[in-house]
C-alpha cells in the first residue's frame, strides 16, 4: 500500500474516506476536526451530540457525507483519554480504523497530521500512524485460491502536512515505510511452510538480500560446518533429509575499523522436537521455531536501505529438527565449535545447541556487542506472557540500550535475572554442560547455557517464544507472525 504526503486542507481533499482521530475527554472540535466539521455544516458535531461516538481506544464511527464535502465518509476514531495516549495507542486506532475501511471495501482514505494526538511525545507522531496503518493491514495471502477475488486490499492513505513540515514528514515516512517492509518480510519468512521454507530455501533468500549496496552473503553447507567443527549445529541436522545452512549476512555502513554489532538468530524452519518428539497439537506453529533467523536477516535489510553508518553481521544457523534414523539421541554428547561438550539431555532443546556454534563463531568479527534473538523456551511464555519479550544479559549498557528501543518501538522487554547460581542445574556428569536444566527456571538457565558460549564481548539474550506468533489478532498485529524484534533492533541500531 502507498503512503503519500501531501499538503493542502483535509476538508477540501476529493477522497472515499477523512480519518480523524479524536480523544475521548475531548469537549468541542478544534483545528482541523472543526474545519471538516464547518466545510460539512456540523456533520460531525451533530453526530457527536448523539452520544454514539465517545472516543474510547480504537472505537470508529463512519459518517457519510452525501456529498456536503468532496469526501464520501468521515470515519472517526478514538484515542482515548488525552493524558493516556501514548504511541502503542495511536498505532492500534491507525490500524484498526484503516482495517474498518477496508472490510467495507474502501481503497483510498486521507488524513491529517496532527502533532497534538501524542503531546508528550509529538516526535512520534509520524511513525506511530505510519506503523499503525502498514502493520495493521499485512495480510499473508499467497497460498490463497478459493474466493482469492474476495480479498480485500487498501491501496493508498495521504497524510495531508503543513507545508512547514512537508519534507520532513515526506523523509519521515520514506524511513518508517522502508523498516514496515522490513519488518512484514520477517512475517512472509515466518508464515510460510516448512515444505516451503527449508534451510536452502532460506539461504537463497539471504543471498536476494545481498544483492543490496554494502551486503555481502555467505553460506557454510555441511562439509564447511565439519570441518569447521560446528558439531552442536550438525547434530540437530543429523535426523532431517534438509541440508543445514550456515547463513552470514555482512553490511558494512561505517568505518573499516569499526567493530561491527553481531545479530544471531535461531533459524529451526521446523521443529519436530527430534527423538523428544512435541505433542501434536499446535505443531504445525513450529514452522515459526526461525523468527529469530528471520527477525536478523530483516533487520540488515532495514539496515543498508536506511543506509545506516554501521557495520553489521547477521548469523543464522538453519536446520530442522526430525527424529529421522540418525537423529540427535537424549543422552548423546557433542563437540561444540569452541571445543565445550554437551551432553544432550533433550533434543526439544535443540535452539541452544546451533546458537551454541554461532554465538562462539560470532567472537571471530571481534564485536561491539552480540545480540541474540530466538524463540528459545517455552518456560518463558509461562512467566512472560505472549507479548513480552525476554531480555537476559550481563551488559548494563547493553541492556539499558535494548530497554531505550524497545519502550520506543512498543516491542517491550522484560528483564529476567541470569544468575550465575542456577549453571549448577545445567552441569553435567559426563560432559561439560547439559542442554538443559529442568523445568525449573528455564529460560534463566537456557540463556546461561548460551552463556557459556560467549566471549569476552557485550551480549545479550531476547527470547521471542511469547510473542514470535500470535494465535489471535492483536491491535496492529494480525493473527500469526508477528516480524517481533525486528523494530527494535533497528532503533537500536540508530542510537548506536
Amino acid at each position: 500500500m502507498k503512503i503519500l504526503v501531501q499538503k493542502g486542507k483535509l476538508q477540501d481533499n476529493k477522497s472515499q474516506a477523512i480519518i480523524l482521530a479524536m480523544f475521548q475527554d475531548q469537549k468541542k472540535l478544534t483545528g482541523t476536526s472543526l474545519s471538516v466539521d464547518q466545510a460539512s455544516h456540523g456533520l460531525i458535531s451533530g453526530f457527536l451530540k448523539n452520544d454514539d461516538f465517545s472516543g474510547k481506544p480504537s472505537q470508529i464511527a463512519v459518517i457519510y457525507t452525501c456529498g456536503a464535502i468532496p469526501a464520501q465518509r468521515i470515519a472517526l476514531v478514538g484515542l482515548g483519554k488525552k493524558s493516556e495516549v501514548n504511541a502503542e495507542r495511536v498505532r492500534a486506532a491507525f490500524s484498526k480504523v484503516m482495517q474498518y475501511l477496508r472490510n467495507i471495501n474502501v481503497k483510498k482514505a486521507v488524513t491529517y497530521l496532527d502533532f497534538n494526538l501524542l503531546p508528550r511525545e509529538k516526535n512520534k507522531i509520524v511513525q506511530a500512524m505510519v506503523e499503525g496503518v502498514l502493520l495493521g493491514l499485512y495480510q499473508y495471502t499467497p497460498y490463497k485460491t478459493v474466493g482469492r477475488e474476495d480479498i480485500r486490499e487498501m491501496e493508498q492513505l495521504n497524510i495531508v502536512a503543513d507545508e512547514s513540515k512537508y519534507s520532513s514528514v515526506s523523509a519521515e515516512v520514506k524511513e518508517v515505510q522502508t523498516i514496515v517492509d522490513a519488518v512484514c518480510l520477517a512475517r512472509d519468512l515466518v508464515s510460510t511452510p516448512a515444505n516451503e521454507m527449508t534451510p536452502s530455501i532460506l539461504a537463497f533468500k539471504a543471498k536476494e538480500i545481498a544483492r543490496r549496496n554494502n551486503v555481502t552473503c555467505k553460506i557454510i553447507d555441511r562439509a564447511g560446518m565439519k570441518k569447521l567443527g560446528m558439531n552442536s549445529l550438525l547434530g540437530v541436522a543429523a535426523g532431517s533429509k534438509e541440508e543445514p545452512k550456515f547463513i552470514i549476512l555482512e553490511y558494512k555502513g561505517g568505518k573499516k575499523d569499526k567493530a561491527p554489532v553481531v545479530l544471531v538468530g535461531k533459524g529451526l524452519t521446523f521443529d519436530s522436537g527430534g527423538i523428544s518428539l512435541k505433542p501434536a497439537e499446535k505443531m504445525d506453529e513450529m514452522k515459526s521455531d526461525m523468527a529469530g533467523g528471520a527477525a536478523v536477516m530483516a533487520t540488515i535489510i532495514a539496515a543498508a536501505d536506511l543506509r545506516l553508518p554501521i557495520n553489521l553481521v547477521s548469523l543464522i544457523p538453519a536446520t530442522e529438527n526430525m527424529p529421522g534414523g540418525l537423529a540427535l539421541k537424549p543422552g548423546d554428547i557433542l563437540k561444540s565449535y569452541c571445543g565445550k561438550t554437551i551432553e544432550v539431555i533433550n533434543t526439544d532443546a535443540e535452539g541452544r545447541l546451533i546458537l551454541a556454534d554461532a554465538l562462539s563463531y560470532a567472537s571471530i568479527y571481534k564485536p561491539a556487542a552480540v545480540i541474540d534473538i530466538a524463540t528459545l523456551t517455552g518456560a518463558c511464555v509461562i512467566a512472560l506472557g505472549d507479548d513480552l519479550i525476554g531480555m537476559l544479559g550481563k551488559d548494563e549498557k547493553l541492556k539499558a540500550q535494548i530497554k531505550k528501543a524497545a519502550k520506543s518501538t512498543g516491542e517491550e522487554v522484560w528483564e529476567l535475572p541470569l544468575w550465575d547460581n542456577y549453571s549448577e542445574l545445567i552441569k553435567s556428569d559426563i560432559a561439560d554442560y547439559k542442554n538443559t536444566g529442568g523445568r525449573v527456571a528455564g529460560t534463566i538457565t537456557g540463556a546461561l547455557f548460551l552463556s557459556k558460549f560467549v566471549g569476552d564481548y557485550p551480549w545479550v539474550h531476547l527470547d521471542i517464544a511469547g510473542p514470535a506468533w500470535s494465535g489471535k489478532d492483536k491491535p496492529y498485529i494480525p493473527k500469526g507472525a508477528s516480524g517481533v524484534a525486528v523494530r527494535l533492533l533497528v532503533e537500536y541500531l540508530r542510537n548506536t
